[in-house]
């Protein structure tokens, strides 16, 4: 299966990073086809300027200024987010990804003001991220990339597997749960 990563941290050291090349490690030693995009590492300009906003709607050039993007998405079966999750939403690189990259002809269809998902080539998406705060924290707060990865990505892409994987309370995890943590992750990328 082609799986494309998104990997949104920037630090190297990062529980995340270990996560992220677990991911990568064990979806290749499977056989799958990786395109690994990593936003930072590709300095990728999360900003939607002004001109990509007044042509937001002008399929298919509203592409053009992400189009290598656009173009890795569209190739793949899979879609892989790794991300922390900072003050309970994306990071900024990730939310830009989201503004720039899922656009109109692209992740979804406006069809007589109607929108229809783009995405059904997609069998499966799944996000695997971190929060430093309790699961009980980000329920409270709304968990806005759990609904986002769970209802708006799957709308864009019927019929796709979601999974969603967290780890909560990372400020405060030791080792052994860090370690469990890593492991249910391999065992996830596994059955892909």
């Amino acid at each position: 299966m082609r799986v494309l990563i998104v990997y949104a941290h920037p630090v190297e050291t990062s529980f995340c990073a270990a996560l992220h090349a677990r991911v990568v490690d064990t979806l290749r030693a499977s056989g799958h086809e990786v395109d690994d995009c990593d936003l930072y590492a590709e300095d990728f300009e999360p900003r939607l300027s002004r001109e990509e906003r007044l042509g937001y709607h002008d399929v298919p050039q509203n592409r053009d200024p992400v189009a290598p993007h656009v173009d890795r998405l569209l190739a793949a079966e899979a879609l892989v987010l790794v991300f922390p999750v900072w003050n309970y939403g994306f990071p900024a690189i990730l939310k830009g990804y989201f503004d720039r990259v899922f656009l109109p002809g692209v992740s979804f269809r406006l069809e007589d003001g109607k929108v229809s998902p783009n995405l059904s080539h997609l069998k499966r998406i799944t996000a695997i991220t971190t929060y430093g705060g309790t699961r009980l924290r980000a329920f409270v707060l709304g968990d806005a990339p759990r609904k986002i990865v769970k209802r708006l990505l799957r709308a864009t892409s019927p019929g796709a597997r979601v999974d969603y994987r967290a780890l909560y309370d990372m400020n405060r995890n030791d080792r052994a749960t860090l370690d469990k943590h890593l492991e249910s992750v391999v065992r996830l990328m596994e059955r892909f």
